[in-house]
């Protein structure tokens, strides 16, 4: 079991986990059945982000129709339609070594595909968390459970690692927007 982190929350993996090479970042939640008669399609995203506040171009987004980063660092495991199961719903593979040196973040979303023409929105969402693991060891090294009641919003950045005096750490975000991922689109391309 890792360090429980709460919204805001840091830790520095060069000190919690020295070894670490390659991180997995695990995405999870439960949905409430739906009252709009429409399953729930849940998607976990990552922007690849620069200095500059962007990401360098089209392919540093990593989602469900790129599942590869241009440098090889990271790889998503594949878009899970239902959520269903316990554990992670969604994987993300990180080889730090290669992730090209301009990027100096990295920003964990997770939206509902299609929300506003199925009205939904994460206050039909619960148990939603991130945990950073070593992929090598499998060892959990942080957990971020989301506790917060979100409402009315469509989209979640989860969190971010970010490099800092030359080492990765992590934040726990757990901030809602109702922009979905278009939002984050605009936002970080561009």
């Amino acid at each position: 079991m890792g360090i429980s982190l709460s919204k805001g929350g840091r830790i520095d993996l060069s000190k919690e986990a020295p070894s670490l090479k390659k991180v997995g970042v695990g995405l999870g939640w439960d949905t409430n059945d739906s009252d709009t008669g429409e399953n729930f399609d849940l998607d976990a995203s990552v922007f690849m982000i620069t200095a500059s506040g962007k990401i360098p171009s089209d392919k540093y987004f990593v989602f469900y129709n790129n599942l590869n980063s241009p440098d090889g660092a990271i790889v998503h495991q594949g878009d899970n339609r239902t959520g269903e199961g316990d554990g992670d719903d969604e994987s993300l593979f990180i080889e730090l070594s290669k992730i090209d040196p301009s990027i100096e973040e990295l920003v964990f979303v997770v939206t509902i595909d299609e929300a506003q023409a199925r009205n939904q929105n994460f206050g039909q969402v619960h148990n939603a968390f991130i945990r950073i693991y070593d992929l090598d060891s499998n060892k959990e090294i942080a957990k971020y459970d989301l506790e917060e009641d979100f409402s009315v919003e469509i989209a979640i950045e989860f969190g971010r690692l970010y490099k800092k005096s030359g080492s990765w750490r992590f934040k726990a975000v757990g901030t809602g927007f109702n922009s979905g991922l278009q939002g984050f689109v605009d936002k970080f391309i561009g």
